[in-house]
């Protein structure tokens, strides 16, 4: 935490100083604890803040008393969310660097919209994540233009973090000629998501794929991997096939660095019924069955984060109206939520939102145990 707070110190702040009455580091302290115990709002945060003075008191010295919540609000509108993505950056390097990089990590991209910013006569905030699955971590974000779409916005996040030798997965939106083109330049694997908006080759590999022929092919090759989970009254059979056999493939050339396809079949079964589901794949990965199925698996932490943010954080439902100041709050939920995911507190196997629930019932004594790393 120390070494935390030694960033927050080199934190460049823009305001005018004449007019600075609360340290950048102090409204970034307030905002990051209050999230953590449970607050979800401007308000509640000064509130928060009010109440556990005493405590906020050993990080940092609050000389001029507790800042209002339109305080925080305009601060955190004037802050650049670089900057905060930085600083959570450098937490979670702090946090990693004795791991070892063995293991191909999966970089999962996906965009998220945040309702309650909308106003009349602007769109919502709709925020691109990169989230580092194995970390639990995002590694960075890209706001889309309200004149523009995920499209345009994903090479531009690509440039801004390093996938150099990691596998980056993307859903449908994001299965796009120049997008693949941008991982592989970044030396980066990609298992790119076929639906009908890539219609004839879509239809090219889920033809091959369901070829029970070639199917058969793969299970005697190895290239084919099966799980069953039970979960929410249901059996999930998850059936995954991989391979380099592409050269049929009319279009191959204009995708960069293509080698293989895939797919994933599932199979749902709820009170006695069947259901079958289907996912396509186009990748940069050599036949690698346990590689392929762990990415396709994988994708889901991403959209995992983003629910945790409407059900643990209650993001939809937070008006703040302001852009940026509605970003950097984002940036501060993910960075809560990497954290909440580490630690153990109070009972075991706790949920997200107990967690936060748990820290607000006595902040000086959870956060404690929290904030140590």
């Amino acid at each position: 935490m120390n070494e935390l707070l030694e960033w927050l110190e080199c934190i460049e702040d823009i305001r005018q100083e004449r007019k600075i009455k609360h340290k950048l580091k102090d409204i970034i302290v307030i905002v990051l604890f209050a999230t953590l115990a449970n607050v979800d709002d401007w308000v509640e945060m000064e509130y928060f803040a009010h109440y556990h003075e005493k405590y906020l008191k050993r990080y940092i010295k609050l000389e001029n008393g507790i800042p209002s919540h339109d305080t925080l609000c305009r601060v955190f509108s004037m802050l650049q969310p670089d900057i905060l993505q930085q600083l959570y950056k450098k937490w979670q390097e702090l946090l990693n660097q004795n791991e070892g990089e063995a293991l191909k990590k999966l970089i999962c991209i996906d965009g998220k919209t945040m309702r309650g910013n909308r106003s009349k006569g602007s769109k919502a905030n709709h925020i691109v994540t990169a989230w580092s699955k194995e970390d639990g971590f995002s590694l960075g974000q890209k706001v889309v233009d309200e004149k523009s779409n995920e499209i345009t916005a994903i090479p531009e996040l690509l440039k801004k973090i390093n996938i150099k030798g990691q596998v980056v997965t993307i859903d449908a939106m994001g299965t796009q000629t120049a997008i693949a083109e941008s991982i592989r330049k970044s030396r980066a694997d990609y298992v790119l998501d076929l639906k009908g908006n890539q219609k004839v080759i879509h239809e090219e590999v889920r033809l091959f794929l369901n070829d029970e022929e070639e199917k058969k092919k793969l299970r005697r090759k190895g290239m084919y991997k099966k799980t069953i989970e039970k979960s929410h009254g249901q059996i999930e059979i998850r059936e995954y096939y991989h391979t380099e056999e592409i050269k049929w493939i009319e279009s191959k050339k204009d995708w960069k660095g293509l080698k293989s396809i895939g797919m994933e079949e599932k199979t749902i079964i709820r009170e006695g019924e069947e259901k079958k589901e289907y996912r396509y794949y186009i990748s940069s990965l050599k036949e690698d069955i346990d590689l392929f199925s762990r990415a396709v698996r994988g994708h889901w932490s991403v959209e995992s984060m983003h629910w945790y943010l409407d059900v643990t954080f209650k993001e939809d439902a937070n008006r703040t109206l302001d852009k940026r100041a509605a970003e950097n709050l984002n940036i501060i939920r993910k960075w809560c939520l990497s954290i909440l995911k580490m630690v153990e507190i109070f009972h075991p196997k706790l949920s997200m939102k107990k967690k936060r629930f748990v820290i607000s019932m006595n902040p000086s004594e959870f956060l404690e145990q929290v904030l140590v790393f």
